[in-house]
């Protein structure tokens, strides 16, 4: 059985990659400090997989912590999830992103070079094409500058891999472009679990349905959309994890390759909004902010290579995905 290094896997996609992983029969290694995360995940992955995964206390950025997890364990392949992932939150505190999210990533890419891994999969970012000159991206699309310190660190994180694959590598790089996850598993054992105030729109609308805001603000209606407010695609999560089981399993001939992840539709906040009242049958409380910085107006995915080359498409809607979420959340009410 193939053991499966994931970093960051007690986190919000990590954790639902992890039960993909085995539900296709690999042994998952979490590694995971629970800085961004909480022992409420860990309880639902045993609820899913029982003894089936591993978990590890450690911070990447700890070099010799992570090397020993490679001396003690026969890894064949990584994951590599562990990273801070707020826009908004990067503009406030752009140091800590930087450290945390290259030293992180640096010393994962040393191991696999040091320990000859056989694959490497990096949590990558539709972020890395900046503000683009298209709606509609391809994995062509020229990267742009990012408009948010978040986005510099996955712009770089590919940079950096690049430029070591430029020599002959033990291991092939898979870097998965996410646009926007959200939802839960539909058993309601894991989902997103924001520490502190969420940053990201879906456990806002979640939380302030809960009880717990006591509103939503949507940043910014002047934008040139036709509700104004800003589109993104949004992608069920348990889409997103079986996507790394495929990239695990991918057998291209380059030794580094990139995929977008995503729908290829796109949805705006409003509707975002609109669509959660229709699947829960409540009436939102949301009132009209301004522009949050780091933002960008439209994106959505071209999926036709992750198709073709991948074999992998979402299989779920945005339906799907509120309503999964919104029994997360009323789960985790029963559990507080």
């Amino acid at each position: 059985m193939k053991k499966i290094l994931v970093t960051g896997g007690a986190g919000y996609i990590g954790s639902h990659t992890v039960v993909s992983l085995v539900e296709q029969g690999y042994f998952p290694v979490i590694v995971d400090d629970l800085r961004n995360s909480s022992l409420v995940l860990l309880e639902g992955l045993k609820e899913l997989c029982g003894d089936r995964f591993s978990f590890l206390s450690i911070d990447i950025c700890e070099k010799s912590h992570l090397f020993s997890v490679f001396e003690s364990r026969a890894i064949d392949a990584v994951i590599h999830f562990a990273a801070y992932k707020s826009v908004g939150e990067s503009c406030d505190v752009p140091l800590r992103y930087y450290q945390n999210n290259l030293i992180g990533l640096m010393n994962v890419l040393e191991a696999c070079q040091t320990f000859k891994v056989e694959k490497f999969v990096f949590s990558s970012s539709c972020t890395v094409y900046g503000e683009p000159e298209v709606r509609q991206v391809f994995e062509s699309t020229p990267k742009r500058l990012p408009e948010s310190p978040y986005g510099f660190t996955k712009w770089m994180g590919e940079q950096i891999i690049e430029d070591i694959h430029r020599n002959p590598q033990p291991f092939n790089t898979l870097c998965l472009r996410y646009f926007n996850p959200i939802g839960a598993h539909p058993s309601g054992f894991i989902g997103e679990l924001p520490v502190g105030i969420p940053n990201n729109l879906l456990p806002y609308i979640t939380q302030t349905a809960a009880g717990i805001r006591e509103h939503l603000t949507v940043f910014g209606d002047d934008y040139p959309t036709p509700d104004g407010t800003c589109i993104r695609d949004y992608i069920h999560v348990c889409d997103v994890a079986e996507a790394h089981v495929r990239a695990l399993q991918h057998e291209g001939s380059l030794p580094l390759d990139v995929f977008n992840i995503g729908t290829g539709k796109g949805t705006s906040v409003l509707e975002m909004v609109r669509s959660f009242m229709d699947v829960s049958g409540l009436n939102l409380p949301y009132q009209l902010g301004a522009r949050r910085p780091g933002d960008i107006t439209e994106i959505f995915a071209n999926v036709e290579k992750s198709k073709r080359e991948l074999g992998w498409t979402a299989q779920r809607s945005v339906e799907d995905a509120l309503r999964d979420a919104w029994n997360w959340e009323q789960q985790l009410k029963q559990h507080d």
